[in-house]
């Protein structure tokens, strides 16, 4: 499964093809990778692997060209910005740090990174441009639908979300280290803030996941629901 971004900035383009399911050689020469993306340089402090398994991080590795390419350009400056799946395309006019955050968390998702790869659920739904909602709503389906199936395994399902929470404490954790690393690359601001709202994102799960559920509880609750009148008849439908 391929997903291709296209960023159209002024009089010039950047594209790139995301393989969801690319595999990862631990042990390749990687040495036209930047320094920056060296296990050991800022490793983040959850981080299984030891320089014995590889030399280099996989989601840094992943995402230095991104971060090589957009290391001067400010995060307000607007792009059009195209994004193709299997099943649909994307077209938005937006700022970079936006299409930018929906790029770098598709490729950190699929990267071979033990913690980044508990994601890949999410990145094989992909959703472009995603709002706050939209990753606590999908965040929360993906991981409810997870302990379904362990309940029909037999195994012990977490309805109360801690896993989930758990999850997203990590994730915060490895998201500072790799804004660590990006940082040092970059001379603008568009890869940085879009790590940034990448972090946001995991720190509202991680401390205020309750309130993030209530702000959404409206969306899901039947008693919310106003059923719409046909002026015609008379009749009120749901839909």
């Amino acid at each position: 499964m391929k997903i291709q971004y296209r960023f159209d900035i002024e009089d010039h383009s950047l594209q790139y093809e995301v393989d969801v399911d690319r595999s990862f050689d631990f042990q390749a020469d990687r040495t036209e990778a930047p320094s920056w993306a060296e296990l050991k340089h800022n490793q983040c402090p959850n981080c299984p692997l030891t320089v014995k398994d590889c030399q280099y991080c996989p989601a840094a590795v992943d995402l230095a060209a991104v971060v090589t390419d957009f290391q001067r350009l400010p995060a307000a400056k607007t792009a059009r910005i195209r994004v193709s799946t299997p099943e649909r395309n994307y077209d938005k006019e937006t700022a970079l740090e936006e299409g930018l955050r929906s790029l770098m968390g598709l490729i950190m998702a699929t990267s071979a990174c033990p913690i980044l790869h508990q994601l890949k659920p999410n990145a094989r739904n992909h959703l472009p441009f995603a709002s706050q909602d939209d990753f606590i709503i999908r965040s929360t389906a993906l991981y409810l639908l997870k302990q379904y199936f362990n309940y029909r395994e037999g195994k012990r399902p977490d309805w109360e979300l801690q896993g989930l929470i758990s999850l997203n404490q990590e994730l915060q954790t490895l998201n500072e280290a790799l804004w660590g690393r990006v940082k040092e690359a970059c001379e603008g601001d568009s890869n940085l803030k879009a790590l940034l709202s990448f972090l946001d994102m995991s720190s509202s799960v991680s401390y205020s996941l309750e309130s993030q559920l209530q702000a959404v509880k409206a969306l899901m609750t039947d008693e919310t629901v106003s059923p719409a009148m046909d002026v015609k008849t008379g009749e009120t439908s749901l839909f």
